[in-house]
């Protein structure tokens, strides 16, 4: 395909998404389908006008999808409805390290024995494969920072924060296939790769949000006021955490997330818990063909929330359009989708029921948890990864196969469900 094909057919596929963003809406299927449906048509599946050779571009993939993945974290972050206490995210943290945990286990022990794969690479498909996806999860998000549901709420954490609890697992399988250095009996990793990689990003993520909060609040509220760019400031605390993060070898995806609940909560602390400019914000979404360009937002939070949301869904596009051009006909083996099945149907539902065994939490919102799993974009970023990391390539060339297969049959079955059940049972904070 030449540049002025792809040319024609993102922009197409975006006129056409930006016109029936009403139609959308009523139908019980997502956009992630659509761009699917495009991507199989034009891909090698049916009119094989492009063919995305994963395995080849790895280097480029790994980059597109962890641009996207930082985008999603940080939206996800300065969305959150209420600010951290262990009482209001003990479930999603339960879900997002002790039920993601169980998932790498389940899965792992399946590939193992039932898919024969070696342990080291069955290890490493679970932990691609065993969070959940902040980028293709949007229907089940916080659409908002001031959505009350109970339910988005925990999918959103779990989201954000098991993107750095996976890693690492990812780590562990890296080093079972002699990829990664794990230290005698695992000590190196424990040390390193868990414990302090995961408390170095948090810390990290929470004091470079706060810090980002307080200097933006008291020059744009101090003596002399000061016009702030709020997308500018939103995009390079997603860079500099990140850097940061990377430099200490500190999980940068854990750190991006908070670094976002921290600046959105820090800056809601400093506004009396009064979000500045929501009412304004508010009011404009709702008058058609109002201007974004003409709402004045007082925090950073809500100053970058819509461009980041839109790079967002630009990402989506781009990237579930390259999953779609990967695949053909042959791509589909009873192997691939045993282990799709296998982790919607048993190792989600049962990781999700281990995790919330000590909560408090209703049923109907475990079943629904245990259900919307997401996996997409996040599964594809960590598998790159490893395959930069030196993964060999006909254990690459398995992985790449399976991983593809489960990021398809997620946006396909957990796309047409996903309306539906939303809208009967959604839940609200007490």
């Amino acid at each position: 395909m030449t540049n002025a094909q792809w040319f024609l057919l993102v922009g197409g596929l975006l006129l056409i998404m930006g016109f029936s963003l009403s139609l959308i809406r009523r139908v019980p299927f997502t956009s992630a389908m659509v761009y699917l449906a495009v991507g199989l048509i034009a891909g090698p599946t049916l009119l094989d006008a492009y063919h995305f050779n994963p395995l080849k571009q790895s280097g480029l993939l790994e980059t597109l999808t962890e641009v996207a993945v930082l985008i999603s974290l940080f939206t996800a972050g300065v969305k959150m409805p209420v600010p951290f206490t262990l009482l209001r995210w003990r479930t999603p943290i339960l879900l997002a390290f002790v039920s993601m945990s169980v998932t790498v286990g389940l899965v792992s022990v399946f590939a193992h024995y039932v898919l024969e794969l070696p342990l080291g690479v069955a290890v490493l498909l679970g932990a691609i494969v065993a969070p959940t996806d902040p980028v293709l999860a949007t229907d089940v998000q916080i659409r908002h920072p001031r959505d009350r549901d109970r339910l988005r709420f925990y999918l959103t954490c779990e989201a954000g924060m098991n993107d750095g609890s996976a890693f690492p697992f990812v780590m562990l399988g890296l080093g079972l296939l002699g990829l990664h250095e794990l230290g005698e009996s695992g000590l190196r990793w424990a040390l390193v790769d868990v414990a302090w990689a995961t408390a170095a990003g948090i810390v990290i993520g929470v004091a470079l949000g706060s810090a980002l909060a307080r200097l933006a609040w008291k020059l744009r509220n101090g003596q002399h006021k000061h016009d702030l760019l709020d997308d500018f400031l939103g995009l390079g605390l997603i860079a500099v955490v990140y850097g940061v993060s990377e430099l200490v070898s500190a999980w940068g995806f854990l750190a991006v997330f908070f670094a976002a609940v921290a600046l959105r909560q820090t800056e809601l602390k400093l506004g009396g818990g009064v979000p500045q400019g929501d009412e304004t914000l508010q009011s404009a979404a709702l008058i058609p063909g109002g201007s974004a360009a003409a709402i004045h937002l007082s925090t950073v939070s809500e100053g970058s929330l819509l461009f980041k949301e839109h790079l967002e869904r630009l990402s989506e596009l781009v990237l579930i359009l390259l999953v779609g051009g990967t695949l053909y006909i042959d791509s589909w083996s009873w192997r691939a989708v045993e282990l799709a099945l296998f982790l919607f149907l048993v190792a989600r539902p049962v990781s999700v029921l281990v995790g919330l065994s000590i909560s408090r939490t209703s049923w109907r919102i475990r079943g629904l948890a245990g259900w919307f799993g997401v996996r997409g974009i996040g599964s594809l970023y960590y598998l790159m990864f490893a395959i930069q990391h030196g993964l060999p390539e006909d254990m690459a060339l398995q992985l790449i196969h399976i991983t593809l297969i489960v990021i398809t049959l997620s946006i396909l079955i957990h796309g047409i469900s996903v309306k539906p059940l939303m809208g009967r049972f959604a839940g609200r904070y007490p």
